[in-house]
């Protein structure tokens, strides 16, 4: 059987090794890839739209569907134009999964500069919620990343400030926070929404049974 390819868009094998784990909770067979000319973490615009540029043009190994685990989603619909298989950004998978039933849902995340593109996204593919915006943890996404304490502890704090705002669901907003994500879920009494789960969720849903 062909797998599932997980595409990390920034550098870090690391991310992709525990994405990966994690998306084998749901799918059965599950291979991933980095992109390893770009940085180890994506915070800003012009980094967001060369990951897009290096994944679109990468020779990628046959696969079912590809899942695109950054949470800017970059080139997926160039992927999705040139691949003969479902490609399905975690972004837009949390947003559809965070709205339904016209939730009111909010994104928790630490790259600032990534706001505005964030946000446009989340208004694209949450149509059927109520979308209250994207809630930035305080400090250098890199210094957090390399502190799981100091990270779970920031985002926390900004899960906290969404669901202040009237968050129903928050969407944990990275592929490097999935594991965070998981840490997080027992502390805070809103529900969260891990993207790379509800693209995992969205792609077996596609392939139906294996």
């Amino acid at each position: 059987m062909k797998p599932v390819l997980v595409i990390n868009p920034n550098s870090s094998a690391k991310t992709t090794d525990a994405m990966v784990a994690i998306t084998r909770r749901h799918l059965p067979v599950v291979q991933g890839w980095t992109n390893a000319d770009a940085p180890a973490m994506i915070t800003t615009p012009a980094a967001l739209a060369s990951a897009a540029d290096l994944v679109c043009s990468a020779v990628l190994p046959e696969t079912r569907a590809v899942i695109v685990a950054a949470f800017g989603d970059p080139g997926v619909q160039r992927l999705a134009a040139r691949l003969p298989c479902p490609v399905i950004g975690i972004g837009a998978a949390a947003a559809r999964a965070a709205a339904k039933d016209g939730t009111r849902f909010a994104v928790a995340t630490t790259t600032a500069q990534l706001g505005p593109s964030i946000d446009a996204l989340m208004l694209a593919h949450g149509v059927a919620g109520t979308y209250l915006g994207s809630f930035m943890t305080v400090g250098a996404p890199e210094a957090l990343l390399a502190d799981p304490a100091a990270l779970d502890a920031a985002l926390l704090q900004a899960c906290l400030n969404a669901r202040d705002a009237g968050a129903q669901r928050i969407i944990i907003g990275g592929g490097p926070l999935a594991e965070a994500a998981i840490r997080l879920e027992p502390q805070i009494d809103v529900p969260l929404v891990q993207p790379l789960v509800a693209a995992s969720k969205e792609v077996a849903a596609l392939l139906g049974p294996a």
